[in-house]
């Protein structure tokens, strides 16, 4: 079995995951120190299955959903409308659950990604109501992540400029390392760090070879991902073959 960090969880399958991640969301609402729970996003197919499993009834009626406020780690420059936006792909998987509006902040995606950048660095900022992240109030309650076959999560990619980003909050990524090979805007790792816990969601056989090489101690942005709270590893018996 491949090692995995001290505070890696193995489940059965992607749905044990996607439910796992549920239930800690809704433990970390219930002792959530301010009135808006800040939830930051991921893309892919296993977020998906837990953003599904949210919506429905017995876990929707859990969540303080006028309190809820979703954010997202990257996203493509593509309409809201296109296939590939992390904004369709959520609403479309969070079904009829009771967001409010406004409560889904995307990414502006219309320009260039500097100027989205920058822009969401701007919505953040309001939202934290200040412009320097204090390590003893983390920007979220609860930041979602992938990895990718190549190491990289949210649109931090091996080689690209944003992993060397320590001030902004949000980066531009003019190329992105794995197709589509559009451009993207994605947090940095200041950003993703200032989080009450942050959790890895890890599913199927295509994961293993990502988790050797972090095991054997490359320098992949996955495993550069620090958190003032809790870093936790949700991963599947397919990512980890056994």
């Amino acid at each position: 079995m491949i090692p995995l960090p001290e505070s890696a969880e193995i489940l059965p399958d992607a749905d044990a995951v996607a439910e796992a991640a549920a239930e800690r969301l809704v433990a970390l609402c219930q002792s959530a120190p301010r009135s808006a729970i800040a939830v930051c996003l991921a893309g892919g197919s296993t977020p998906k299955r837990l953003y599904a499993r949210l919506g429905r009834p017995d876990c929707r009626e859990r969540l303080p959903w006028e309190r809820l406020h979703w954010f997202f780690g990257d996203d493509r420059l593509v309409p809201w409308t296109d296939a590939a936006s992390n904004v369709r792909m959520a609403r479309e998987a969070f079904g009829d659950a009771p967001i409010p509006e406004g409560h889904l902040h995307g990414m502006e995606t219309g320009g260039t990604p500097e100027a989205g950048a920058r822009a969401y660095a701007q919505t953040l900022r309001g939202f934290y109501g200040a412009s320097i992240l204090d390590p003893a109030r983390p920007l979220f309650d609860l930041v979602l992540l992938g990895l990718g076959e190549d190491g990289h999560t949210a649109s931090l990619f091996p080689g690209k400029p944003a992993l060397r980003e320590r001030e902004a909050w949000a980066a531009p990524v003019p190329e992105a390392g794995l197709a589509p090979f559009v451009p993207r805007i994605t947090l940095t790792f200041p950003a993703l760090a200032s989080a009450r816990e942050t959790l890895f969601l890890v599913t199927g056989a295509g994961k293993q070879e990502p988790l050797r090489r972090l095991a054997r101690g490359e320098d992949l942005p996955a495993g550069q991902v620090r958190s003032v709270g809790a870093l936790v590893w949700l991963v599947d018996r397919d990512a980890v073959g056994v």
